[in-house]
């Protein structure tokens, strides 16, 4: 799943962005500082970044600056009140890949987002694939003989982590801990009942199952 981070210091702003990127499909991880967006973009595995400039203490710019400076090639959306040519030139000069002026649409910004993930993502990364079932992670769609499969995006998120350990043993444990973001023992029924709707959707009758129930383990989806 691809993990974006939000450098914003406005309460309101930064959980209204992390919701929208979430119901998108995102993980975000957030910071309200420069400090501790530099931290988190230095420390952790993060694909893309959307950065307010306009920050208290180390600002935009600054953070932008050192993170190129310390090899940090992952795209750079920066979201700004800022809508001088000036400082649009500012923002690029020092390292952005975008750069979008507030307010704007939700619709916008995520299609910055992906156009920037696309840019970035190798193609082969951005098709899975089991037997005659695809998922395109760009177009979020879900395809098997030709026909769309429409997906709750809990369920979406399921099979996208399914496909993505195609062929091997995946534990509740995991998927609580990597889907749900939960501990296991609160999530064992929600898990279940997931399960349960996504194969209803996604399964031939007669045909073998792509997902199997690995007794004592959890599930597996197959591609033999």
């Amino acid at each position: 799943m691809t993990r974006v981070l939000v450098i914003e210091d406005q309460l309101k702003l930064r959980r209204n962005l992390q919701e929208v990127l979430e119901q998108d499909g995102y993980q975000v991880v957030v910071a309200a500082t420069g400090e501790e967006g530099y931290y988190a973009a230095a420390t952790q595995s993060i694909d893309l970044v959307v950065l307010d400039l306009m920050l208290p203490g180390r600002d935009g710019v600054e953070v932008l600056k050192q993170l190129r400076g310390a090899a940090f090639d992952k795209p750079v959306l920066v979201v700004t009140a800022r809508d001088a040519v000036e400082d649009r030139v500012v923002g690029l000069d020092a390292g952005a890949d975008d750069y979008l002026v507030k307010p704007f649409a939700h619709a916008e910004l995520l299609a910055r987002v992906r156009a920037l993930v696309r840019r970035t993502r190798p193609a082969a990364d951005t098709l899975l694939r089991c037997r005659d079932l695809e998922m395109d992670l760009l177009a979020r769609r879900v395809v098997r003989k030709g026909a769309e499969i429409e997906l709750r995006q809990r369920e979406y998120n399921l099979l996208e982590y399914l496909l993505r350990h195609k062929n091997t043993n995946v534990t509740r444990d995991m998927l609580a801990r990597d889907v749900w973001k939960e501990p296991l023992g609160v999530m064992t029924n929600a898990i279940d009942v997931c399960m349960n709707g996504l194969r209803r959707k996604i399964e031939v009758p007669g045909e073998t199952a792509l997902i199997r129930t690995v007794r004592g383990i959890g599930y597996a989806i197959r591609d033999r």
